[in-house]
């Protein structure tokens, strides 16, 4: 539905609101009587200018702690990139630092002028990552899916970001046309086989970029939770020792990937092991520390985007 001129100069109003008071430094109340408007409708309009993402913010001063913890990893793991964001004492498990953090490099690695590929995963911090791109025409860029944007039910899945990248950004597009698991192995080869999918995974292999998240394989698994494989699948997988997943793909707390299972019906693109091109997770939480340091040291990602209080577990010995 197009936006009215009604919305359209209330969110002119919000963006002048957000301006104020984020940019010029003003308090809500001068906004108020710049604006000619009552305290609590200058209110309104800052809280509208920062739900509708009319402005936003980067964290460009590093700190100490959180850089002191990216050298560790980077040491320990002979990583290529490694940013550590600061923890939410409030929300430990809040994706919003890390996703800022993925935009970022998404964003930079976009404005290349250079054609680039940038290939994607799933998943909650890579879909909050894509919206912190500000919109920018690169039609020669290119963006590939890494998994099969089809849920079990034969729904588009809501964490397919490659066309939402795309939308931003004018780049060609290629998704992943198909369903995340087949019924059989022999069908997965076959749908794989397909000369527009052998297109697609050519484009992927070529990619400068992967980013993916890093997921548990406890219970609260979220290719489980998210429907994508059932409580029997993901049994049989944490039985075959799974630790983690990335892409779907199954690893055990080495970080090798399993032979059997649900990875023998995964149309996903296969990792690069170990990884070639720049392939960062962007994962946190206690619960994903034994996936990410097995993804690390089975050298699946040569680059990760974690918090302070994940890095530090995840150093632990």
């Amino acid at each position: 539905m197009a936006a009215t001129d009604n919305d359209r100069s209330r969110l002119d109003e919000a963006a002048r609101a957000g301006w104020l008071y984020f940019i010029a430094g003003h308090t809500q109340d001068e906004i108020a009587r710049m604006l000619k408007v009552s305290r609590a409708s200058a209110q309104r309009l800052v809280s509208l200018c920062l739900a509708e993402r009319l402005i936003t913010f980067r964290l460009e001063h590093p700190i100490a702690a959180c850089m002191e913890l990216a050298a560790r990893l980077r040491d320990r793991f002979a990583l290529a990139s490694c940013e550590v964001v600061p923890a939410d004492p409030a929300a430990p498990l809040a994706i919003a630092g890390i996703a800022e953090r993925a935009g970022a490099l998404l964003e930079s690695t976009l404005r290349s002028e250079t054609p680039v590929i940038v290939a994607l995963g799933t998943g909650r911090a890579v879909r909050a990552a894509v919206e912190r791109v500000s919109p920018i025409e690169r039609p020669n860029h290119e963006i590939v899916s890494l998994v099969g944007n089809i849920s079990a039910d034969g729904s588009a899945s809501f964490y397919d970001t490659v066309s939402r990248l795309a939308d931003r950004t004018g780049a060609r597009h290629y998704p992943m046309p198909l369903p995340f698991l087949m019924s059989s192995e022999a069908e997965r080869d076959q749908m794989c086989g397909i000369s527009s999918i052998v297109k697609v995974r050519a484009v992927a292999a070529r990619a400068d970029l992967r980013l993916v998240g890093i997921g548990q394989m406890d219970q609260s698994a979220q290719v489980h939770v998210d429907g994508f494989v059932t409580r029997d699948e993901l049994v049989e997988m944490r039985r075959l020792g799974a630790a983690g997943e990335l892409t779907g793909w199954a690893f055990d707390g080495d970080g090798r990937i399993i032979d059997g299972g649900t990875n023998r019906r995964l149309t996903s693109v296969p990792p690069q092991v170990p990884a070639a091109a720049l392939t960062v997770g962007a994962a946190l939480g206690p619960a994903k520390v034994p996936a990410i340091r097995a993804a690390l040291a089975g050298r699946l990602i040569n680059g990760l985007i974690t918090d302070e209080t994940t890095a530090r577990a995840i150093l632990a010995d």
